[in-house]
């Protein structure tokens, strides 16, 4: 089988056949079986001839990933021992950088489909139909002839620099909370990071001239934003600012002496500058080509690039029109939902999106301006963080007990970045899982949505599962999915609502319903931005008429949809997948049914493809007696 760019765009097509993927379609519109290929799990009193070998087999896939992407050994805190040398090294950013990882990928991928899994626990088969569905879907996207193509994670990104996406963003923030400086050696192997990146910085802008050179440029608006961003960070890297901060701070912090400064600040205000006034002024050329159009379809091979990214993101086939009806369906659903709550309030004129408008307003629900709201902020969210840790016993059999820290997102980053996201902790217990909110305004929040917020990012949201799958094996730390993460934290937000958190107060459960909303929405919006010629003021005007978000949110979160094509169809597409599994297991286990079982099925069996979440319920509700087909 070959690919569509075969024949047009070909630099990638060494990847040569990518064969089936396991990841089937499990929603409205792709028919799959979620019972295909379910094995009872069995009781055995020694791991059978081939356990040992097949976990050794992903733990070499994980260190082969991990080679490719050293920072998230970082993250991980697992670049110590015979590792440690991760922990001075970035990634290779260059084109050659990028094949060399696809065929890594392509090489543990047919490895990964020869092994024999006939005699495997289901939590290694598990891992190895995670490796297949994720690498099949990453080696298709490599053979792309452009973009960031993410590897078990989360965004798909056309353009290897623009406003959210890039090198620029990503290692101040990678640098500051993921990399370790407890020793001097830590200290040493930050200025080894800090000499690597502007070979990264470079590769990134190899690989914006050559998307330039096949007439990939990103729209005007998005290219002004990146012009904005890209500045405040050469201003801050020009003055040494947030990179030689973070080493001065921790390494006094630490007590270890060095002239930290100094070394820090010649790369820093060298190299570093100057590599990043290069990607400026690609950028701004580039901004003088531009046109408005918002969407993949505007260019080369947009429309296989958008489908690719849908699947990506979604890890279903499902069509655009398909995502674009079921988000007008879950929306009117959700609609009739906040109206009678918006009535009792006395907001009864115009749609639910418009009436959380004036909701909005009301004062009662708004914080301070400038730092005495932010600090307002970060007290709330550390409240709700400690009321949900004390709820999770009754929807969760065995529960685990994460630090959370709730952080604020670096400024240089804010004005390119989301609302808020959350990151597990470290595999090692080495940090906490952060909570990290914008705060460039507090008029970015309201307390009634900051509730629901706190359980999609922290409990039981990002932090909480990210704690059970960093009790996997390692390749299972590694890949995540777009469907299952965003998902299970949009399930979370639900669940919340189920333990009573909005109970006593009906605007925080407004708050709650918008945020269901808001990620309804996304479906109509990404799938006409990209595959329905929307343009972005119409994407704009029906955010925000049917959200409730402000003008200037809204602008923010349809200019991620243009860089981050598919990322946002995610949420509510595995939300309702997780839903949908969850009244199968109610229907076919009737009395033997229990919500902490059904928490515990999906959340142990790890962050997944949709297909392979659906055989981990199977095997939960086999295990509790049910008579259902294993294939």
């Amino acid at each position: 089988m070959t690919t569509p760019f075969d024949h047009t765009l070909t630099r990638r097509s060494f990847v040569g056949a990518l064969g089936a993927t396991t990841a089937l379609t499990v929603l409205p519109g792709c028919a799959a079986s979620q019972t295909a290929q379910i094995e009872p799990v069995t009781t055995m009193m020694t791991p059978p001839a081939g356990q040992a070998a097949g976990e050794a087999l992903l733990q070499e896939f994980a260190w082969n990933l991990l080679e490719h992407e050293p920072t998230r050994a970082s993250s991980l805190g697992v670049d110590t021992g015979e590792r440690a040398a991760l922990r001075s090294r970035l990634h290779d950013a260059t084109q050659a950088g990028q094949d060399a990882y696809a065929a890594t990928l392509q090489r543990d991928l047919e490895r990964a489909r020869q092994f024999p899994k006939v005699g495997l626990d289901a939590t290694t088969r598990t891992s190895f139909a995670v490796v297949e569905s994720a690498y099949a879907t990453a080696v298709e996207g490599f053979a792309l002839p452009y973009g960031d193509i993410p590897v078990g994670s989360w965004r798909t990104a056309p353009y290897p620099v623009i406003q959210n996406v890039g090198a620029y963003i990503d290692l101040p923030r990678a640098l500051d909370s993921d990399h370790p400086i407890r020793t001097e050696e830590d200290a040493e192997a930050y200025l080894s990071r800090l000499e690597a990146i502007p070979d990264v910085l470079a590769g990134e802008l190899e690989r914006m001239q050559a998307g330039r050179t096949m007439g990939v440029i990103p729209p005007d608006f998005l290219l002004t934003r990146a012009d904005d961003q890209m500045e405040r960070q050469l201003r801050d890297a020009m003055a040494g600012g947030s990179l030689v901060e973070s080493l001065v701070r921790r390494t006094a912090e630490a007590g270890i002496a060095g002239d930290w400064q100094a070394r820090a600040e010649a790369i820093v205000t060298g190299p570093v500058a100057m590599r990043l006034e290069n990607q400026l002024a690609e950028l701004r050329l580039q901004r003088g080509m531009a046109g408005s159009a918002p969407g993949m379809a505007a260019q080369p091979e947009g429309d296989e690039w958008y489908r690719w990214s849908l699947k990506s993101s979604t890890t279903t086939t499902m069509s655009p029109a398909e995502i674009h009806e079921l988000g007008i369906d879950t929306l009117a659903d959700i609609h009739a939902e906040m109206d009678p709550i918006l009535r009792s309030l006395g907001y009864t004129e115009g749609n639910p999106g418009q009436r959380m408008i004036e909701l909005s307003q009301d004062d009662r629900f708004k914080f301070a301006e400038g730092d005495e709201g932010r600090a307002q902020i970060i007290d709330f969210l550390e409240e709700r963080i400690e009321w949900i840790r004390g709820e999770m016993p009754r929807a969760f059999r065995r529960v685990v007990n994460p630090a959370v820290q709730v952080r604020r997102i670096p400024p240089n980053e804010e004005l390119g970045a989301p609302t808020a996201y959350g990151g597990a902790p470290a595999v090692d217990g080495s940090r906490p899982g952060t909570f990290w909110i914008n705060l460039r305004t507090t008029d970015l929040h309201r307390a009634y949505d900051l509730v629901t917020l706190t359980h999609h990012e922290a409990i039981p949201g990002h932090v909480w599962e990210g704690e059970y799958s960093n009790q996997l094996p390692l390749i299972r730390a590694i890949l995540a999915f777009n469907a299952f993460s965003e998902g299970w934290a949009l399930y979370s937000e639900q669940l919340a609502d189920e333990l009573g958190a909005y109970a006593d107060n009906p605007a925080w459960r407004l708050g709650y319903l918008q945020a269901a909303a808001y990620r309804a929405i996304r479906l109509v919006v990404d799938t006409g931005l990209h595959a329905q010629g929307w343009g972005r003021q119409q994407a704009i005007d029906y955010f925000h008429t049917n959200s409730g978000v402000d003008i200037p949110e809204t602008t923010n979160e349809i200019d991620r949809y243009c860089s981050w094509p598919g990322q946002a169809c995610g949420y509510m597409v595995g939300k309702l997948e997780i839903l949908r599994q969850r009244s199968r297991a109610q229907r076919v286990l009737g009395s033997a049914y229990d919500l902490r079982d059904f928490n515990m099925a999906v959340v142990e069996g790890g962050n997944a493809p949709l297909d392979v979440m659906g055989q981990n319920v199977s095997r939960y509700m086999i295990a509790n007696g049910a008579q259902i087909s294993a294939g």
